[in-house]
């Protein structure tokens, strides 16, 4: 069961970063992009269909569940607009840069996010975002013996706060329905293996 004080710790977060006024700027937009086009099929038909693109390329990322040398996981809480509550607790994610290696994201963006450095990666799964709409390709990595060995490097506008859990806990969160991020439940779920046998 997930501790009293960890529960109101994420509580606090979540207050502190969820949306309580939204005023739209603009309709449209310099990050997002949506391509249309005709695709012609091997069996003569053809079909229009419609593409995201994300600063002109295709929105891959990469993502990583650190573990501490002490078995706990980090998870992050940040805003997330496009959800019910307004905040997301999942995990450090981010894109990948034109030309990255996915590996390299997702170091880069668990530093820069919680300031936590690990010492192996292993890659969990591969996996396409939402064929439908993008060509989005993402990475979900198991980072171990995860060490806080900086401070949070953000960029302007972003704001993420982290905490330390078991997985146990993390679990948990999922079925109270914290963790709602499929990405973040499936690398949790393709880490069981590793992390209940430690």
């Amino acid at each position: 069961m997930i501790r009293k004080e960890k529960l109101e710790e994420l509580k606090s977060y979540i207050e502190e970063l969820k949306t309580i006024k939204t005023e739209i700027l603009q309709s449209e937009s310099q990050f997002l992009t949506i391509e249309k086009a005709r695709y012609y099929l091997n069996n003569g038909k053809t079909i229009t269909r419609e593409q995201i693109k994300k600063q002109n390329q295709d929105g891959s990322a990469a993502l990583i569940l650190p573990v501490t040398k002490t078995g706990k996981i980090v998870l992050v809480v940040e805003p997330r607009i496009g959800s019910k509550k307004t905040v997301a607790v999942g995990l450090p994610a981010g894109y990948i840069e034109k030309n990255e290696n996915p590996l390299t994201s997702a170091k880069r963006e668990l530093k820069e996010e919680t300031g936590y450095v690990c010492s192996r990666y292993y890659l969990l799964a591969k996996y396409y975002q939402d064929p439908g709409i993008s060509r989005a390709y993402n990475y979900a990595y198991l980072g171990l013996e995860a060490e806080k060995k900086e401070t949070q490097s953000l960029d302007p506008g972003e704001f993420v706060r982290f905490l330390e859990c078991d997985y146990e806990e993390a679990l948990e969160l999922i079925k109270l329905g914290f963790i709602e991020d499929l990405q973040a439940q499936f690398a949790l779920e393709k880490a069981k293996q590793y992390l209940l046998t430690r």
